[in-house]
């Protein structure tokens, strides 16, 4: 029998959250409002972000009729997020930052403080996501692992971004919205009337939060000073113009080199030489990846055990794009089922070191890994070690994944 009463809602005061508490509200649950301050620097501007959000969740609470409260996470999202995502950058990764949120904050800090602070039974958020215990835990249980599951709007699915969270938290999280598409969500807050309306016309939020409207290479000058280095064309091995840093570039970018109107794209950094290896054209092999290598992949429901070591499973690593086929080979000696090998039924263009392989069953999401080395470091690898002795790029660049090194924030 389901003894939840207390839920602790997040409220971001966009219409997903807004929603989330009015049908827990309506459903008879306990609900406490509470706004996650993460970021609260202010842009070139003035403009803190953060502030208008945080009025807006204030004001939603007091329509729904439910207490508002504001917590403080500044110094746990600088910890666990900001400085690991500038130390990756760095280290010619690229790092996704709402993964590492709902990681370490949403579904963690954020869940510790509903329980302790609150003595909330469950926490709800305004993800498009379903888990196998329902969008109110109507069917928790005890003996059973919780399921993730993807949302039934296709467009706004956010498996992907809560494809690291632990069993712990997820068994204890509501999606009340989960079973819904964007425009009913929409839909419902105008038929509230009209002082909800507003919030089916709030802009959402895109991008990561703490960059804002700002480009991301003036955001990056900010906390981390440019470094000259070199464009190189990974067929020729020759130099063909200079950037301010690895940490401004990511793999598959247009690299639009000054004086150059060749279509070049990034296709491996190197942050110890500052070399950005170029490819001409986005149908550049050196651009595509039929295989990978998966590190620490992380089982939201407990390491599968398949009858051979081999998984016939679906792959995305970026929010935006469509699944794709993969099989996926499991390390016999592993144990954990931590150390993965994919191979994709087509190639992907830029799969890259650092980003999230979030894999699925149907519609189960069963948890995500850091990509490591791809089949496009192996072709670079080939093709530099074919290139003449005299070539500036030979002796300089190592062909493997950047290994992370600790650096500091302000760089």
């Amino acid at each position: 029998m389901n003894q939840i009463k207390r839920v602790v809602c997040g409220i971001s005061g966009g219409v997903d959250s807004c929603i989330s508490a009015y049908k827990l509200k309506h459903r008879g649950f306990d609900v406490v409002g509470v706004f996650m301050r993460n970021w609260d620097l202010t842009d070139e501007t003035g403009h803190c972000q953060a502030d208008k959000d945080c009025e807006d969740a204030a004001e939603i609470c007091r329509k729904i009729g439910i207490p508002f409260h504001e917590v403080n996470f500044v110094k746990e999202y600088w910890t666990h997020v900001f400085t690991p995502l500038l130390e990756d950058y760095q280290n010619g990764l690229t790092p996704n930052p709402d993964i590492l949120c709902n990681r370490h904050v949403k579904f963690s800090s954020f869940f510790q403080y509903a329980r302790e602070k609150h003595n909330a039974d469950a926490i709800a958020t305004g993800h498009y996501a379903r888990t196998s215990f329902g969008p109110f835990l109507e069917r928790s249980s005890p003996e059973k692992n919780c399921l993730l599951f993807k949302g039934v709007d296709p467009l706004k699915d956010q498996t992907l971004f809560l494809s690291q969270i632990s069993q712990e938290a997820l068994r204890c999280t509501m999606f009340p919205i989960g079973e819904m598409h964007k425009r009913v969500v929409k839909t419902t807050a105008r038929q509230l009337g009209s002082e909800f309306k507003q919030y089916a016309h709030k802009k959402e939020s895109m991008g990561i939060c703490f960059i804002g409207p700002r480009k991301f290479s003036n955001f990056m000058r900010e906390y981390c000073p440019p470094q000259r280095g070199r464009f190189i064309d990974v067929d020729t091995g020759k130099v063909v113009g200079q950037h301010e840093g690895v940490q401004m570039y990511t793999l598959g970018q247009r690299s639009l080199i000054s004086g150059v109107g060749a279509p070049y794209f990034v296709a491996q950094k190197y942050p110890k030489t500052q070399d950005i290896v170029v490819a001409l054209g986005h149908d550049h092999p050196a651009m595509y990846s039929s295989t990978f290598e998966v590190d620490e992949m992380h089982w939201i429901s407990g390491t599968p055990v398949p009858p051979r070591d081999e998984m016939e499973l679906d792959f995305r690593f970026q929010h935006a794009h469509p699944v794709v086929p993969c099989r996926v080979r499991l390390d016999p000696e592993d144990p954990q089922k931590k150390r993965l090998t994919v191979v994709l039924t087509v190639k992907q263009f830029a799969v890259t070191p650092g980003q999230y392989a979030v894999f699925y069953d149907g519609d189960q999401c069963l948890g995500s890994g850091r990509i490591g080395a791809t089949e496009a470091t192996k072709f670079i690898s080939g093709i530099v070690s074919g290139l003449p002795d005299e070539s500036p790029v030979k002796d300089r660049l190592r062909i493997k994944v950047p290994e992370r090194r600790a650096v500091t924030a302000s760089c």
